[in-house]
């Protein structure tokens, strides 16, 4: 993928001095404006292999919020691909509209194909996408989340030289595919942090099929209450972080990974004197979309 990006720089956090150690965020969802953090990364081969094999189309699932639908919409409009999504949830077919995510992705072009959240989860079986493949003709076909071998290959470039002398890379986790590339490319004495935005013990299975290594864990206690859901707490905390470093995080994934290190912090969990790395991997164009739901619940809105 020829765009030009912006360097993802290590920005330094402000710490109090009693937690004795240094924390780093790396600017990743500042390399491209709409094909930011992790979504970039996971794409960048796939789109290479798509081209190379002469693919006009792209298609790909998601929900109604979905980072890597805009993302992929946004790519195929960008090197001229059609782009199809599959979206969960066959009510949101008349709400376009009311949903910045998707009304971003259709005038990027791609078109929707709206399914019952129980259709949805055949997503991954071979019956389901020869009925896609029915309607739709041939295709290249992207993972929800955007997670395969090659997308893996590329969040493996996240890390640099410069990031070897962190002791800990700290990562959310949607589908595996970042936290997967982080491992492969980290040092053996570094210890590498997921936190899930999903509730669950699936992933553990799922990351260990992508790596070997065995320097990394998944600190599970910090999605708050799963996929997408957040409570007055967490936006009280991502906005106060904005206030004091000038950075948006995201209420999915970014903020909640955040939140986590700054109460394990607290609790003393990371050694004196070590040095953190922080992966902000994107996501903020879905924070429109989720203001527009805090606000129907008369719950304080993302700053």
């Amino acid at each position: 993928m020829i765009f030009k990006l912006n360097r993802s720089i290590n920005q330094t956090i402000s710490l109090p001095k009693k937690y004795g150690v240094e924390l780093l965020l790396k600017r990743e969802d500042e390399i491209h404006p709409f094909i930011s953090g992790n979504k970039y990364r996971k794409l960048k081969y796939n789109i290479e292999k798509a081209r190379k094999l002469n693919y006009k189309t792209l298609l790909t699932f998601g929900g109604a919020y979905s980072n890597h639908i805009a993302a992929a919409a946004f790519a195929g409009k960008e090197f001229g691909f059609k782009t199809i999504g599959i979206i969960r949830g066959d009510e949101l077919r008349d709400k376009i509209n009311e949903n910045p995510t998707l009304s971003f992705a259709e005038a990027c072009g791609m078109q929707f194909k709206f399914v019952s959240r129980e259709l949805f989860r055949t997503k991954h079986t071979k019956e389901f996408i020869e009925t896609l493949k029915e309607e739709f003709g041939d295709f290249y076909l992207l993972p929800e989340g955007g997670t395969n071998a090659l997308a893996i290959r590329g969040c493996e470039e996240i890390l640099t030289d410069e990031d070897a002398s962190v002791d800990y890379v700290c990562c959310a986790i949607g589908t595996g595919g970042t936290i997967s590339g982080l491992i492969n490319s980290s040092q053996p004495d570094q210890q590498v942090l997921g936190f899930p935005a999903l509730k669950g013990s699936f992933l553990k299975e799922d990351i260990s099929k992508f790596v070997s290594k065995q320097n990394w864990s998944l600190i599970t206690e910090y999605h708050f209450g799963g996929y997408a859901k957040i409570n007055t707490e967490l936006i009280d905390f991502i906005n106060q972080f904005k206030q004091e470093n000038n950075i948006q995080l995201d209420p999915v994934y970014t903020g909640k990974m955040m939140f986590g290190i700054f109460d394990l912090l607290e609790k003393g969990y990371f050694s004196k004197g070590s040095k953190i790395l922080a992966i902000h991997t994107g996501g903020l164009q879905g924070i429109a979309g989720m203001n527009n739901i805090l606000k129907q619940k008369k719950l304080p809105i993302i700053e």
